[in-house]
C-alpha cells in the first residue's frame, strides 16, 4: 500500500511538472506574440518602421517612412486590433518630425497612409504583418502591399521605446501609455535645424487704428468695443512660470555657436524636457535617452548674459527628472547635471566672454 501511494504521488508530481512546463511555454509564447513592439519592412515602395502600442482594443505609437536615419518623416499613429480575426488597422495621424539629408534623392512619407494587415505568427519566434495600404484621405488610391517583421532593435529611438521594453512588467498601464502619448503627440512639426537657431530680436508692434476727426455739430460717436482673444499659455509655459529656477552652472561662450547635448543622467525611464532661453520657449518635447539630443545656438543672437532653463515635462518613472548636459564652446567642453521636479527647474547661465583686447 505505501508503495502504491508513492507511485501515485510520483505520477501526480510528474503530471504537475508537465502542466507547469506547458503553462510556461504558453505564457512565453503569448508574450512573444504581442502586437506591441517595433516592426520593420516596407509599405508600398517605402522603407518603414512602425512602433505599435496596444491599449485594450486600440493602438497608438509612431510610424517612420525613411531613406536613411537622416532622411525621414515621423507620424503619430492611431488604430485598433481585432484579436478574434488578428486584423490590425492603423493610420498616420499627425506629422511629428521631419528630417532631410543633404544628399537625399527623395522625400519619404509625403502622404499619410492608412494600413490594414493580418498579424501572422508562423513559428520559431517570427511575427509578421502582411496587408495593403491606401492614402488616408482617399482610400480609393492604393499605395501597394505592406510587409513588416517584428524586430528587437529599432533604427529610430523615440518616446515609445520605454513602453515597448517594459510592456510586460508594468508599462502596459493605460495611465503610463496616456502619459507618453501626451508627450509624443503634438500638433507642431518638430523640425531639428542643422544651422544654429536664429533668435529673433525684432519688436513686433501692433497696428494703431486711425481716428476720424469729429466734425462740428456731429453727434459724438461711441467707440466700437473690440473683443481681444487671448491665446492661453501652453501647460509647459505655466510650469516654467510657477516653478523655482535653481542656478546650476555658469558657462562662458564665444565664437559662432554653442553646441548643447542632452542625455538621461540615470536609468532611461521616459524623462522629457523643454528648454527656455531668456524666458522664451525654444525647444520642447525633448526625450532624454542614452543617445544625445543635440541643439546649436547662435552666439551672435545671445545677450551679454543669458538664462537657459530646463523644465521637466514629466518625471519619468523614477523622479526627479535628471539630465546630463555637455556644452561645447570653441572646442572647450563643459558638463552639468541638471535636475528638475514639480517644484523647481534647473538653470544655467550663458555669459558672452569679452575679447582679450577689449577694455
Amino acid at each position: 500500500m505505501p508503495s502504491t501511494e508513492r507511485f501515485r504521488s510520483m505520477k501526480l508530481v510528474k503530471a504537475l511538472f508537465i502542466f507547469l512546463v506547458i503553462l510556461f511555454t504558453v505564457l512565453l509564447n503569448a508574450k512573444g506574440q504581442m502586437i506591441t513592439g517595433a516592426w520593420k519592412g516596407r509599405i508600398g515602395k517605402q522603407k518603414a518602421e512602425i512602433k505599435i502600442i496596444q491599449k485594450g482594443d486600440s493602438l497608438t505609437g509612431t510610424s517612420y517612412y525613411y531613406e536613411s536615419e537622416n532622411n525621414f518623416k515621423r507620424y503619430s499613429i492611431k488604430g485598433y486590433f481585432d484579436k478574434a480575426t488578428n486584423e490590425v488597422i492603423w493610420w498616420d495621424d499627425q506629422l511629428l518630425e521631419e528630417r532631410t539629408g543633404k544628399l537625399s534623392l527623395g522625400s519619404p512619407g509625403k502622404i499619410p497612409l492608412l494600413s490594414s494587415a493580418d498579424f501572422n505568427c508562423p513559428g520559431s519566434g517570427k511575427m509578421m504583418l502582411d496587408g495593403k495600404a491606401t492614402e488616408k484621405e482617399n482610400q480609393s488610391i492604393s499605395k501597394g502591399d505592406l510587409h513588416l517583421d517584428k524586430i528587437q532593435t529599432p533604427l529610430f529611438n523615440d518616446e515609445w521605446d520605454f513602453v515597448i521594453d517594459n510592456y510586460t512588467v508594468g508599462a502596459n498601464d493605460p495611465d503610463i501609455i496616456d502619459s507618453i502619448a501626451s508627450i509624443a503627440g503634438t500638433d507642431n512639426t518638430n523640425v531639428i535645424p542643422e544651422k544654429p537657431v536664429q533668435l529673433s530680436t525684432e519688436k513686433i508692434e501692433e497696428p494703431v487704428a486711425k481716428k476720424t476727426a469729429q466734425q462740428p455739430g456731429e453727434p459724438l460717436k461711441k467707440e466700437e468695443s473690440k473683443t481681444v482673444t487671448q491665446i492661453p499659455a501652453k501647460p509647459i509655459e505655466k510650469k516654467f512660470t510657477e516653478r523655482k529656477k535653481v542656478f546650476t552652472k555658469e558657462i562662458l561662450v564665444a565664437g559662432d555657436s554653442i553646441e548643447l547635448r542632452f542625455y538621461d543622467n540615470a536609468e532611461i525611464d521616459g524623462d522629457s524636457i523643454s528648454l527656455f532661453l531668456n524666458n522664451k520657449l525654444v525647444f520642447e518635447h525633448i526625450r532624454l535617452t542614452a543617445v544625445a539630443y543635440t541643439i546649436k545656438l547662435s552666439v551672435n543672437d545671445l545677450q551679454e548674459s543669458n538664462e537657459l532653463v530646463m523644465v521637466a515635462e514629466n518625471l519619468g518613472t523614477i523622479p526627479p527628472n535628471t539630465s546630463y548636459m555637455i556644452a561645447t564652446v570653441n572646442g572647450e567642453r563643459y558638463d552639468a547635471r541638471l535636475a528638475s521636479s514639480e517644484g523647481s527647474s534647473a538653470m544655467i547661465r550663458l555669459i558672452k566672454s569679452k575679447p582679450a583686447n577689449s577694455n
